[in-house]
């Protein structure tokens, strides 16, 4: 978006008429009336007013300079960003028809935690919902059948294994579908599979280019036939066998070959089995699940504009035309113009400076929605006037537009569906996983700050620094760590040619790991921007466990309790992974945990001492007073912080 200008010196005219009312006794004793109908004030009151307007001017030359500046590099902010998350379409039990078409675009809305207006989401695929509900979910190891319907219903932090412990080949992940009505003939079945990522469970991939992204295993989809395992087509697989989030899309036989039965020990009812059989396993270690939804889909907090009529050229150079719903997502626009022959689609630029005089070109400024033509010469072409259609000549077809750190909606929000579908249970529509990747426009100082940097990488990713500068461009990126040399595949070990960029995402938690669509954002971006030779993967941080405990003498007359909550809300702001640390931008990776400075934080308003102040990393208690080593490269993941306030000097040292 445009950089606004800032004020510098922000007094008014009442401070300054106020300011010189205050120095009038020092230099003329002998003046004492200050009321404006006294000549002297007035003319008081009329410098102050021309010095104001001196003060606005002049505060905005050094600013000027600097915003010009950054325009001329090419420096303009990020705008916002749109959250993504996966919404489940139930249909109401008892619908007359087996399944229910749910529409690209779709559109259901959560309220907003800041009482604005209605955060919209459309879906980006169309999906056909199943009166068939999953409501069984059987592992079988290879030797026995263990029921997960429950851990499947309500995920835990454990989740469980889809193939058992050992993952061997011929383990099965069993699904249930309860319904009166089989599927339609040749129906799709649209899954979203939220595999349990930790370090031993995710893999680590690189970034597209030369490096193709293999399986660790090979599924077979199969469905009950009354007989026997009947093979299923799949037409799209995201999950690289139940290792990274994403959806899995079956297309289902008819409905005479679809046989319920009672299956896997789940004998209360018979059901419509399917089942993912491991034909080939090769896994480091055996994947863990969180949940598995059935008639998922993927939707973006935005909204789709459809034939917004923008104007009709009248001839001129460098016309523009705003949009009338803004932010405007990347990549959206589609704007046709038409000169007389039928509309003509344009192509959208970052600026003219490639585009001649006959080149169908525009800029769009996402944030403000206005749409920039050329000039006729050099810098783009200027659209004829069209006197058939002379006020609606310009019409941009589609574009999309919302985003905002306000768009991360919390799970199982409530949602309202606002797309007409008839036999969806509006009621169990859901959102298993919160909202993510929203982020709000990014704020000047933050481009000043990144100004240089971006000066020396020019949008290339070749040291260190680049690649951090760069993460943190691609998405909502707080802050990122690159570690050249370093393949996590092969820790401890050098590898050349391979550059693995830490991100920390730009959300309020205790310990911020990044969604697996952020990964992808960020090493999609960086991909763009490395040297061929390189070798790139991007990861979440790694978070050491600590626990702090100290005894806090008060003063007397303290509030005990709020001197506890400050003392907890000092170190707790100190070891904060986004903006902790001694210079507040965050908790250095790898950084050591000194004593002294825990000490220091903890010297509040209030506090006149500190003793017996334990940290306990990993589950081990460090020697007092020494300190305190975290893990190469990782954060400090704050467990708890317990102070034990007293205002009584004796109990120091032995508070409970």
């Amino acid at each position: 978006m445009p950089l606004t200008l800032p004020v510098i010196d922000d007094r008014t005219f009442d401070d300054i008429v106020a300011e010189a009312r205050t120095r009038i006794p020092r230099y003329t004793a002998e003046w004492t009336d200050f009321n404006s109908g006294d000549a002297g004030f007035a003319l008081v009151e009329l410098f102050a007013w021309m010095s104001e307007l001196l003060i606005y001017r002049l505060g905005q030359v050094p600013m000027l300079n600097y915003i010009k500046f950054l325009q001329l590099i090419g420096i303009e902010l990020t705008p916002a960003r749109p959250a993504e998350v996966v919404l489940t379409f139930p249909v109401q039990a008892g619908y007359t028809l087996p399944t229910v078409p749910a529409p690209a675009r779709t559109q259901v809305s959560a309220a907003a935690s800041d009482g604005g207006n209605p955060i919209v989401f459309e879906t980006q695929s169309a999906i056909t919902a199943l009166q068939a509900s999953l409501d069984a979910v059987v592992v079988f190891d290879g030797f026995n059948y263990a029921d997960v319907s429950a851990a499947n219903a309500a995920p835990t932090a454990a989740g469980f294994q889809p193939f058992g412990s050992l993952a061997s080949v011929g383990a099965a992940l069993m699904l249930g579908f309860k319904s009166a009505l089989p599927p339609a003939a040749n129906a799709e079945l649209s899954l979203s599979v939220w595999p349990l990522m930790t370090p031993a469970t995710r893999p680590i991939s690189p970034c597209a280019g030369a490096s193709p992204v293999f399986a660790s295993a090979t599924l077979a989809w199969e469905y009950w036939d009354g007989s026997d395992w009947s093979a299923l087509r799949v037409l799209a697989d995201e999950t690289l066998a139940f290792t990274a989030p994403g959806f899995v899309r079956l297309k289902l036989p008819a409905a005479s070959q679809l046989t319920t039965a009672k299956l896997g020990g789940k004998t209360d009812a018979a059901r419509l089995w399917l089942r993912a059989r491991l034909a080939a396993s090769d896994y480091e270690a055996a994947p863990i699940l969180t949940l598995v939804r059935a008639n998922a889909v993927r939707a973006l907090a935005a909204q789709t504009v459809l034939g917004e009529v923008l104007g009709g050229s009248n001839g001129q150079p460098n016309q523009a035309f705003t949009l009338s719903s803004t932010p405007v997502l990347d990549a959206s626009l589609v704007l046709a113009i038409d000169e007389g022959g039928g509309p003509q689609v344009w192509t959208q630029v970052n600026d003219f400076a490639a585009a001649g005089p006959n080149d169908l070109a525009y800029m769009l400024d996402p944030t403000t929605g206005v749409v920039r033509l050329g000039d006729g010469v050099d810098h783009g072409h200027i659209p004829v006037a069209n006197l058939a259609n002379p006020n609606a000549s310009i019409v941009a077809q589609s574009y999309r537009f919302g985003g905002g750190a306000r768009t991360n909606i919390a799970a199982a929000s409530p949602l309202t569906l606002m797309t007409s579908l008839p036999g969806i249970d509006t009621s169990n529509i859901a959102n298993p996983f919160p909202a993510d990747s929203g982020a709000d426009e990014e704020d000047i100082q933050n481009a000043i700050d990144r100004a240089p940097e971006a000066l020396m990488s020019q949008d290339r990713a070749v040291t260190a620094s680049d690649f951090e500068l760069l993460a943190t461009q691609a998405g909502p990126v707080s802050r990122a760590k690159a570690l050249p040399l370093f393949n996590p595949n092969f820790p401890g070990q050098s590898v050349p040619g391979t550059v693995t960029v830490i991100v920390v995402p730009d959300v309020d938690a205790p310990e911020p790991m990044p969604s697996a669509g952020l990964l992808r954002t960020v090493c999609a971006y960086l991909d763009q921007r490395r040297l061929v030779t390189t070798e790139l993967y991007v990861i979440g941080p790694t978070y050491t466990p600590v626990s702090i405990t100290l005894d806090v003498l008060a003063e007397p007359d303290a509030d005990t309790g709020a001197v506890e909550d400050a003392v907890e809300a000092a170190i707790t702001a100190f070891l904060d992974p986004r903006r902790g640390g001694p210079e507040g931008t965050g908790w250095p990776f790898g950084g050591a945990i000194y004593f002294v400075d825990l000490l220091r934080t903890a010297l509040v308003t209030d506090v006149i001492r500190v003793a017996n102040l334990t940290v306990t990393v990993n589950g081990t208690i460090a020697p007092a007073c020494t300190d305190v080593a975290i893990a190469a490269n990782a954060l400090v993941g704050l467990q708890s912080v317990t102070a034990n306030v007293s205002t009584d000097p004796a109990a120091l040292g032995s508070i409970a």
